[in-house]
């Protein structure tokens, strides 16, 4: 799956989340761009680029589900996770 074909409804999804509270649906449309545009800043890629990389996909879905249960970004004790750094490593054409 591609990173733009990923909706709220399969985030929600991974994230075992049935509520159809419309400011539930709200938060997660929110952390999803925020989400998108983190792996964006973070590896230099353009959408089009992302769309290549398929376990983005993946990355994008922890990235979104630890903003969501957590309720904080992914940086805690100056550590990011190490599964979606790893990833975003290995697609990462910022080199500054």
């Amino acid at each position: 799956m591609k990173i733009s074909e990923v909706t709220v409804q399969d985030l929600m999804s991974y994230a075992r989340e049935e509520n159809d509270d419309p400011e539930v649906i709200k938060e997660f449309n929110t952390i999803l761009v925020a989400c998108k545009a983190y792996i964006r800043g973070y590896t230099g890629l353009s959408d089009e680029q992302m769309d290549t990389k398929e376990d983005l996909t993946i990355a994008l879905m922890v990235l979104t589900n630890e903003m969501y249960v957590n309720r904080i970004f992914t940086v805690k004790d100056d550590k990011v996770n190490k599964v979606v750094k790893s990833i975003l490593d290995m697609h990462s054409i910022n080199y500054l």
